[in-house]
């Protein structure tokens, strides 16, 4: 293999994936902006439905939310709270978009199906677990200090 086959073979992979053209492929692609954000919504409005967890978390992030307006945090503890509420919604969201597509392309147990789930799932977990110290660490002092305590 020359060398300025090496360069096209990695040149191809780098922009390979850009040259595939997803109408090709897709069921449906939206080309309105407000239909593609109602899709958006419906699947917001999915998961609040069909996903429990989803809605142990919109409590949790309107009670971090409320307490840390009741505590008057600084802005930029504000755009870490919000950042982090954020990124646990967002692995959620991504696990059930990954169980789902799991769920339509095999109907018999895989262990790769397992691995995939069980991923996707670790990644929620990280996210909440992070997001718990950092709701401690942003929210803990000024509460302590808000009760007497510290």
């Amino acid at each position: 293999m020359t060398k300025t086959d090496i360069q096209h073979k990695m040149i191809d992979a780098l922009v390979g994936t850009s040259r595939i053209n997803p109408d090709d492929f897709a069921y449906k692609t939206s080309t309105n902006r407000v239909k593609s954000l109602s899709y958006a919504l419906a699947g917001w409005i999915y998961m609040l439905r069909r996903q429990k967890n989803t809605r142990i978390q919109a409590f949790a992030s309107i009670f971090v939310l409320g307490l840390a307006a009741w505590l008057g945090v600084e802005p930029i503890s504000w755009a870490i709270l919000i950042l982090t509420v954020t990124m646990v919604w967002m692995a959620e969201f991504i696990n059930a978009a990954v169980e789902a597509a799991i769920d339509l392309s095999t109907s018999e147990y895989h262990p790769m199906a397992k691995v995939g789930k069980d991923v996707a799932s670790a990644a929620v977990l990280l996210g909440a677990v992070a997001s718990v110290v950092i709701g401690l660490i942003i929210l803990l002092p000024p509460l302590l200090t808000k009760l007497g305590v510290g």
